[in-house]
């Protein structure tokens, strides 16, 4: 569609806005800039998350010399490689292919002489990929640990804190492993703030969190720890490998791609489209509903009143929002945030929005997120559901689901947090 149709047709333009944003942060694009030269000795490739085994196809086809590896991506998020190896694992709870993942990885590293180079390409869903229990723990205790972390409500950088106290692989301990060596790793953010230490729980980067503050997010949200892990905190047996740790001093962390310049590629089809763009913020946080409030009440001011800013514009913004499960729904932040929107904006005439995670899956479910549409509510209630029920039952999934406003991408082979779109006409329905 061509830009003038595009500002015609607020569904397509806003579809047209993700999948560019999606595409910015592609592997292909962004990792062949930032290789490296190539090392006295040998190069090592491993890395963890949803888009490492793009990142790793992106190494083969832009480097002729000699290398091997291995990383671990989700399932369904596998892509060809002839020198490095592909495991597949689960996620966002992970599972004994994941543990046996970094297992073996931690043997690759080790040995390692000063010459050698370990290319490390981490992306977001690496924590739970690459789960390697500290002594004491177990595997479903790990999994415990994931299942409750995830439901309990609190931000990423507090969940990441706690998987990295009881972690024998994450918070630095991958890159304490491969010294001697030059570490080198690749990043792909899909944290609010891009903090290295919050991708994939930073497996190659010095942690300055401490086990007595895993132990007050613990205490905090009422997470219940099994007795083990419980041990390990309490005793300090868990603390991580801090950033003034000698065996880190070789390592290096560059960011090849984040959620601002992919918000900032989807921002540049909007105003070809003749739409200003008001970028939020790309580290949004919070409880998804709250925030869904919040930005129906400005996107009602905007339609309305036009503040604080003019129509017709889109409202952009990333980050990762949280959602306390207290239903039995199908979850998913993102069209927990849609369903808040909506019930805030009652069916204003003119505005569009779309919700979704660049990596395809939203909480759970294979699907990336949804749109609404000005009549999404009087839709849904035509179909005999309760929008408000819905939104208590925490089931945003079903209800987009149901009107065939899901937005389903598959794998798209990258991570670049959550983004949300609100599009503002005047007086236009």
């Amino acid at each position: 569609m061509t830009p003038s149709s595009l500002q015609d047709d607020p569904a397509a333009l806003l579809r047209r806005m993700f999948d560019t944003a999606v595409a910015s942060a592609q592997p292909a694009l962004c990792v062949p800039p930032q290789l490296p030269a190539p090392p006295r000795g040998r190069l090592l490739v491993i890395g963890a998350g949803k888009a490492s085994a793009a990142m790793a196809q992106a190494v083969e086809a832009n480097w002729t010399g000699a290398l091997e590896g291995l990383v671990v991506t989700r399932y369904g998020y596998a892509v060809p490689c002839s020198r490095i190896e592909i495991v597949e694992a689960a996620h966002p709870v992970p599972d004994e292919a994941g543990l046996r993942a970094a297992q073996r990885m931690l043997e690759l590293v080790r040995g390692l002489g000063p010459d050698d180079l370990v290319l490390c390409l981490i992306s977001g869903g690496g924590s739970s990929l690459l789960p390697l229990p500290l002594d004491g723990l177990t595997l479903a205790d790990k999994q415990a640990v994931n299942r409750e972390l995830l439901r309990c409500g609190a931000s990423i950088g507090e969940i990441n804190c706690v998987r990295r106290h009881l972690s024998g692989i994450k918070g630095g301990r991958l890159a304490a492993a491969c010294h001697p060596a030059r570490v080198l790793t690749l990043a792909i953010s899909d944290v609010p703030g891009d903090d290295p230490g919050d991708i994939a729980s930073g497996p190659t980067v010095g942690d300055p969190s401490t086990c007595s503050d895993a132990l007050d997010i613990v205490r905090r949200y009422g997470v219940e720890l099994p007795a083990a892990a419980l041990e390990l905190l309490r005793s300090g047996r868990g603390e991580s490998v801090k950033p003034d740790d000698p065996r880190l001093a070789r390592a290096e962390f560059r960011l090849v791609a984040t959620p601002r310049m992919a918000l900032q590629a989807a921002a540049a089809v909007a105003r070809e489209a003749g739409y200003a763009v008001h970028l939020l913020g790309d580290s949004l946080e919070g409880e998804a509903r709250e925030v869904g409030k919040l930005m129906g009440g400005i996107a009602q001011a905007v339609a309305r009143h036009g503040e604080p800013f003019a129509p017709p514009c889109v409202l952009l913004s990333g980050g990762e929002t949280t959602v306390t499960v207290r239903g039995q729904g199908r979850g998913g932040r993102n069209v927990e945030f849609l369903l808040a929107l909506g019930l805030a904006l009652r069916g204003e005439p003119g505005v569009w929005a779309l919700a979704g995670d660049t990596d395809g899956v939203d909480g759970a479910e294979d699907i990336a997120g949804a749109l609404l549409t000005p009549d999404t509510l009087q839709r849904a209630r035509a179909a005999g559901m309760r929008p408000a029920d819905r939104l208590d039952d925490n089931d945003g999934h079903g209800f987009f689901s149901t009107l065939g406003d899901s937005v389903v991408t598959g794998p798209t082979m990258t991570n670049v947090n959550d983004f949300r779109a609100i599009l503002v006409r005047p007086g236009r329905a």
